[in-house]
C-alpha cells in the first residue's frame, strides 16, 4: 500500500523503522527503481521539457512513488484503468502524465496520455459555436469540446479494444485558435492519464455566482458562469469513466497567468506561433470566468470519494505538500 508521506516527503529508510542491518536490501531495491525510473525519463526532461537537470528531488519524492500507486492500482483491476489528472493551466498536468507514462512503461505497462484539449471541437465547428453564442469565442469553457467523443474513446480504451484511434489536437493552428489533426492510433492501454484543466469538476449550486470572486464583475460576467455551470453536466458522463483524480493545485490560482506565459514564450522560441502576453492574460480570465477555481475547486476537494492525491505547487513550480483526499487502498 502507498503511504501518503512516500509522497510527502520521499522514500526514507527511517521513516519505516528499518535497522541499519536491515537497509541493504531495501536500498537495493528502491535504488534499482530509481535508476531505471531516472533512465526512463532524462530523454524527456532533457530534449523533450528542455530541462538541464533531472530534479532528482521530485522524481524521488513524487513521480516514482505516484507511479507505484497507479500500477498497485492497475494490478486490483481486471480492464484497463483510467486516472484523471485536473490542474489549471501551468500547473504541469501534461508533464505529469508524460513523466509517468515513462517511467511506468520503463516497467513494461502499456500508458496512453489523453488531455481534455484533445477533445475540442474541430475550429470549423467552433467558429459555427461563436456565431450562436458569441461569448464562446475562445476554446476552453464547457461547451467547446466534443464530449461524445471523449466518452466513446474513453470506453473503447476501458474495454480493451485496439486499435483505438485518439484525437489528437494543435493549439499553434489557426493563429493559436488551434484545429483538430489526424488521430493517433494505438494497439491496447494498461493505463489512461486523462488530464486537464476541469477535468472531474462538477456543477455547484447557482447561488455560489451572487457572491463570487474576482474576475466575475459584472451581470454579464455571472450570467456566462452559470451558463458554463450547467453546460459542466454535459460532462458527468465522462468524468464518470474515471476511476479516480489527482489534483494539482497551486498557492495561487492566478499564477496561471505567469506559468501559461512561460509556455507560450518556449513555444515561440521553437518557431511555433503563439499569443501575445496581453492575449495571454485575457485568455486566462476567460477561463476563470467560465469555472472560477475559488468556485469550483473547494467543493471537489471536500469530496473524499472523488479525489486520490492532492498535489500543491509553489510560485517556483516546486511540491510544497502531497495530501491523500481519500482512503485509497489502490481500489477505486
Amino acid at each position: 500500500m502507498l503511504r501518503a508521506d512516500w509522497l510527502a516527503r520521499g522514500w526514507r529508510p527511517e521513516q519505516f523503522g528499518l535497522a541499519d542491518a536491515q537497509l541493504d536490501d531495501w536500498m537495493i531495491a528502491q535504488a534499482e527503481q530509481f535508476r531505471q525510473a531516472y533512465r526512463a525519463i532524462a530523454p524527456l526532461c532533457q530534449d523533450e521539457l528542455g530541462w538541464d537537470v533531472v530534479p532528482l528531488d521530485l522524481l524521488w519524492g513524487l513521480w516514482l512513488p505516484l507511479a507505484e500507486w497507479l500500477k498497485q492500482c492497475w494490478r486490483l483491476h481486471s480492464r484497463p484503468l483510467i486516472q484523471g489528472i485536473l490542474g489549471g493551466q501551468g500547473t504541469g498536468k501534461s508533464t505529469l502524465a508524460r513523466l509517468l507514462r515513462g517511467i511506468l512503461a520503463a516497467d513494461g505497462l502499456r500508458v496512453v496520455c489523453l488531455s481534455i484539449d484533445d477533445l475540442y471541437k474541430t475550429w470549423g465547428d467552433r467558429q459555427q459555436l461563436q456565431q450562436a453564442d458569441p461569448r464562446l469565442r475562445w476554446r476552453g469553457p464547457p461547451g467547446t469540446h466534443d464530449v461524445d467523443l471523449g466518452i466513446q474513446t474513453l470506453q473503447a480504451l476501458r474495454q480493451g479494444k485496439s486499435p483505438v484511434l485518439l484525437p489528437r489536437f494543435d493549439k499553434s493552428l489557426h493563429q493559436g485558435q488551434g484545429d483538430r489533426t489526424a488521430p493517433e492510433p494505438v494497439s491496447g492501454a494498461d493505463l489512461v492519464l486523462f488530464e486537464g484543466w476541469f477535468v472531474g469538476l462538477r456543477p455547484i449550486d447557482s447561488a455560489a455566482f451572487d457572491d463570487a470572486p474576482l474576475p466575475i464583475l459584472t451581470a454579464a460576467d455571472r450570467a456566462f458562469a452559470r451558463d458554463c455551470n450547467t453546460r459542466l453536466a454535459d460532462y458527468l458522463p465522462l468524468w464518470n469513466l474515471l476511476d479516480g483524480l489527482i489534483v494539482l493545485r497551486p498557492d495561487d490560482y492566478r499564477l496561471s497567468q505567469q506559468w501559461r506565459k512561460q509556455a507560450e514564450h518556449r513555444m515561440a522560441a521553437a518557431g511555433r506561433p503563439g499569443m501575445s502576453d496581453a492575449e495571454i492574460d485575457q485568455f486566462v480570465e476567460y477561463f476563470w470566468r467560465s469555472l472560477h477555481p475559488a468556485l469550483f475547486y473547494p467543493p471537489l476537494l471536500r469530496d473524499s470519494e472523488q479525489v486520490d492525491w492532492v498535489v500543491e505547487v509553489r510560485a517556483d513550480r516546486q511540491v510544497d505538500r502531497v495530501w491523500k483526499s481519500r482512503g485509497n487502498d489502490g481500489t477505486a
